[in-house]
């Protein structure tokens, strides 16, 4: 929808908690005495599931906009179309503040400065290089740590078509349950029919998340053994911050250990916290702040219509407060508190902000 005037109520939203009644002789108000868990139903969250939970299994799409949505085909950098990709090695990488490159290079001392790698467009006149059958299969394992975030589905789809047009004897196995999956070596393969239902779709209900992490000594080790169980070539993770940082950690360990395996992070996250000079946004960003924006701008229409209350929003994101900056700039609020800072932001009525301490 369009936004709403500026001018209006601040935006709010309230909760309600229902009961759940699931026979005829339940229909009766809930007394204030009795328990929560009594009146509310709650439903298992990812955590609990863990990695016994039916993950990876074919489901059918509810309705047509599902059905719509997993027809999209995602179109592809030319660098990245075809089965082999040209790169370009440039400078060595270094730290954003030179003055913590000291630091950032003791605790790296194997991974710190590798020179940083440019995709290129693929080159017609130098053929198409060795054929299929010719090429070696790869075997990559990948693993969602995180907060679930729109978009994480597509990396395994986008990784699953990769190794194949590479060669089609490649494997691609995903880790039931998150990191735990990861470290108990509980694995499904990807194939067509697992990502059929999945495809275009939110959520991280492919294979599921868990603990979202990989930082102790016993963590990494056991991270270590399940790819060389598996005689993984490539190890990728798929989260935010927190996830990366572990990526760069293990690579760091795993070389350390003469692991053949190679790691690669995924900025996947809804909250747009990690971005530099080579990441414009995280994957999900885009679309939690474009979703978010409808609603609030419903809400707004309904406070400018009533004239008589104040709402408030409160968005997901942290302190980083990216979503809730976004969000304000597409829907127009008169206030945006954003909490790294304590600042206020005002809307002006030329569509401008202002920001107050």
């Amino acid at each position: 929808p369009p936004a709403p005037p500026r001018g209006m109520t601040i935006p709010t939203l309230s909760y309600h908690i229902f009961p759940c009644l699931s026979s005829p002789d339940q229909r009766t108000a809930p007394q204030r005495h009795q328990p929560a868990s009594k009146i509310v139903n709650l439903v298992p969250t990812d955590r609990s599931r863990g990695m016994n939970a039916d993950y990876g299994a074919p489901t059918e799409l509810a309705g047509p906009l599902q059905q719509r949505r997993a027809l999209y085909q995602p179109r592809l950098p030319p660098c990245l179309q075809g089965a082999t990709v040209r790169v370009e090695y440039g400078d060595a990488t270094t730290t954003i503040d030179p003055t913590g490159a000291h630091a950032v290079a003791q605790a790296f001392p194997r991974t710190y400065g590798q020179r940083l790698v440019t995709f290129l467009a693929p080159d017609d006149t130098a053929g198409a290089g060795k054929a299929v059958d010719e090429r070696p299969p790869i075997r990559v394992g990948v693993v969602f740590s995180g907060r679930q975030s729109p978009g994480g589905h597509n990396v395994v789809w986008g990784l699953h078509d990769a190794l194949k047009a590479y060669n089609p004897h490649s494997i691609l196995y995903g880790f039931i349950g998150g990191t735990e999956g990861l470290f108990a070596n509980k694995t499904l393969e990807i194939t067509d029919d697992v990502l059929a239902s999945y495809k275009n779709q939110g959520g991280f209900d492919l294979l599921g998340r868990s603990i979202d992490q990989i930082r102790s000594s016993k963590q990494v080790s056991a991270a270590m053994t399940t790819c060389q169980n598996l005689n993984l070539d490539g190890l990728v993770i798929v989260g935010g911050v927190t996830s990366n940082s572990d990526a760069a950690q293990l690579a760091e360990t795993l070389v350390q250990k003469n692991c053949k395996t190679k790691v690669v992070g995924v900025p996947v996250s809804l909250n747009g916290d990690l971005k530099n000079q080579f990441v414009e946004t995280t994957v999900g960003f885009d679309t939690v702040c474009k979703v978010n924006s409808q609603l609030i701008s419903n809400v707004c229409l309904d406070a400018i219509s009533a004239g008589k209350y104040y709402y408030f929003v409160r968005l997901m994101g942290r302190k980083a407060s990216h979503v809730a900056l976004e969000c304000a700039l597409q829907s127009h609020p008169n206030m945006a508190y954003h909490g790294r800072g304590g600042g206020i932001v005002k809307t002006h009525t030329d569509g401008s902000y202002k920001q107050d301490m």
